[in-house]
C-alpha cells in the first residue's frame, strides 16, 4: 500500500501555503440547485431567444455573395471580376449546403465523429473548388475570389452578432 507523500518541501523545494485555500472544503463552489423550467417559462425563453437555422446563414451568404460578385462586375466593368466572385461564393455555400443537409437533414444522424467527419469532406471539397478554379473560370480575377471568399465567410460572423442585437432589443 503506498503512502501519501509528504508535503513538506525537499531539497530546494519551496513549501506553498495558501491560507485561503482549503482542499477539504468543496462546499463553497457548489452551485444551487438547478430547477426545471414549466412548459410555459420554456416557451418564454425560446420566444426570447429565437435561433438562427443553418439555413438562414446559408441564405444570407449566397445573397451577400451574389451582391458582392455584381459589385465586382459593375464597378470593373469586367466580366472576369464577376465571374471569379461569383465562383468564390459557390466555394464557400456549396459546400456549406452539403456539409448542413449531412448533419442537419432528414436522415442526418448526430454526434461528433459525424460532425468531424462532415467538416473534413468540406474542406476538401474547398480545397478541391479552389483548386479546380483556373479551369473553371477562365480568365480568372485572383483578388476578386479570394476577397470576396474571405467577405463571404466572415458574413456568419456579421449574421450572428445582427441576430443577437435583434435578441437583446426584444
Amino acid at each position: 500500500m503506498s503512502t501519501p507523500q509528504s508535503s513538506r518541501p525537499r531539497g530546494g523545494e519551496k513549501a506553498v501555503h495558501d491560507a485561503d485555500f482549503d482542499v477539504s472544503d468543496w462546499s463553497k463552489d457548489i452551485d444551487p440547485p438547478v430547477e426545471p423550467l414549466t412548459r410555459e417559462e420554456a416557451q418564454a425563453l425560446i420566444a426570447r431567444h429565437p435561433s438562427m437555422s443553418v439555413w438562414q446563414v446559408l441564405a444570407a451568404q449566397t445573397l451577400f455573395g451574389v451582391l458582392v460578385a455584381l459589385l465586382w462586375g459593375g464597378l470593373s466593368r469586367d466580366v472576369s471580376a464577376f465571374w471569379s466572385s461569383l465562383y468564390a461564393t459557390a466555394v464557400v455555400v456549396v459546400p456549406g449546403l452539403l456539409m448542413a443537409r449531412g448533419v442537419f437533414g432528414r436522415n442526418a444522424r448526430r454526434g461528433v465523429g459525424r460532425l468531424l467527419v462532415w467538416e473534413v469532406l468540406k474542406l476538401g471539397l474547398i480545397c478541391a473548388l479552389l483548386a479546380m478554379a483556373p479551369q473553371v473560370v477562365q480568365p480568372l480575377n485572383w483578388v476578386a475570389l479570394l476577397v470576396t471568399l474571405v467577405l463571404v465567410l466572415k458574413v456568419v460572423g456579421v449574421v450572428l452578432l445582427v441576430g443577437q442585437r435583434r435578441c437583446e432589443k426584444s
